[in-house]
């Protein structure tokens, strides 16, 4: 397929004067579908794709990481229920497990079994999750679909498998990962589960469950660095010291930001609000360090000043705990130089602060 743009109305027409309409349809959404993939997958241009498939599928990272995990705890095969396009399987496979791959969709579970041939292959089964019986020493791993005609949902009701079947395995004997969007509500989080709240390139992009590991949430910034609770301490609430940093969005999910640096002094200012703060700078994969250069009071007409003085035109805004547009703000503020800052508009002990910053080097 060479069209430049696949999705064009000429380009359907010159390929529909030489092909059925339904071929031309399929290969012209395979184009568009790869060239998205691109993104998550480094073999994307061999692979096929559904567009909610797609949507769903882990990124390569994730899944590689996840199939490590499985195979560092001796399992040998893995049974993907609900397997959808197949991007997990492809990783477990990859991995040098053997995977049996379910999916209720036919034409989906084409799709996989063609993705999962790109890697030595696997068996693909179509059928119902929850009618899988996987034998004695396999291990399960489940991606419950969460979408309705309305779009996303955490009602457990509309979960595909069942909610009941999910949490079946993760409370039975053999190993077990669930995977569920990083917004996960904490009520739905089962005891005795350690619950991994995976970044991957500055985005949060899931929660999974595991049944077999050390119980409690950790937070995981790929390619590798993982925190979790054993290490956590009460933090103080302080004014604003020389450095303020933003952690992970999967550090905040997990609840984690008491574990960052034991032993360095750090503090909260404000106990709600996910800003730490030093006097020290913070070299840590688990958070963004910013020199502070200007604690402002939050006065846009201030801040402006500001900006306009130190001729800042490339200007980065962060806020968090306060209703602020940043897109708005930034209009009134005019940016316009060679110079470049951060703004983070933080509540503080001494009240709401404009805090003009630097960002330092990861």
């Amino acid at each position: 397929m060479t069209e430049a743009a696949p999705s064009s109305l000429k380009a359907g027409e010159r390929l529909r004067a030489r092909f059925p309409a339904d071929d031309v349809a399929w290969a012209l959404t395979q184009v568009t579908l790869r060239r998205k993939g691109a993104a998550k997958f480094a073999r994307a241009d061999e692979m096929l794709f559904t567009p909610d498939g797609l949507e769903q599928a882990s990124r390569e990272e994730v899944a590689r990481w996840r199939a490590q995990r499985f195979a560092e705890a001796g399992v040998q095969e893995v049974w993907d229920l609900g397997c959808g396009i197949g991007a997990d399987a492809m990783a477990f496979a990859d991995a040098g497990l053997y995977v049996v791959a379910v999916e209720l969709d036919p034409e989906t579970a084409a799709v996989a079994k063609h993705n999962l041939s790109l890697v030595g292959g696997g068996e693909v089964i179509v059928g119902r999750a929850e009618d899988a019986r996987p034998p004695a020493g396999a291990a399960v791993f489940l991606d419950p679909a969460r979408r309705t005609a309305r779009g996303r949902t955490w009602r457990v009701q509309d979960f595909t498998p069942p909610w009941d079947v999910v949490l079946g395995h993760l409370a039975g004997e053999r190993y077990a990962c669930v995977k569920l969007g990083p917004g996960v509500p904490k009520e739905l989080i089962p005891g005795g589960v350690q619950a991994c709240f995976v970044s991957h390139r500055g985005d949060v992009v899931e929660a999974s469950l595991w049944n077999r590991l050390p119980e409690g949430p950790r937070a995981l910034v790929l390619p590798g660095d993982e925190l979790g609770p054993d290490q956590r301490r009460d933090l103080d609430v302080r004014p604003v010291g020389r450095f303020v940093h933003e952690p992970d969005g999967a550090v905040i999910r997990a609840g984690l930001l008491d574990a960052i640096k034991p032993g360095r002094d750090l503090w909260l200012l404000d106990p709600h609000i996910a800003y730490l703060s030093s006097d020290e700078p913070l070299n840590s994969p688990f958070a963004t360090t910013f020199e502070v250069l200007e604690e402002l009071p939050y006065d846009a007409k201030r801040v402006r000043a500001w900006v306009r003085e130190h001729a800042v035109g490339t200007l980065e805004i962060k806020k968090r705990g306060i209703d602020v547009d940043p897109a708005a703000l930034r209009r009134q503020l005019k940016p316009k130089g060679p110079n470049a800052a951060t703004l983070i508009l933080a509540r503080t002990v001494d009240g709401t602060r404009a805090l003009v910053c630097r960002r330092l080097a990861d």
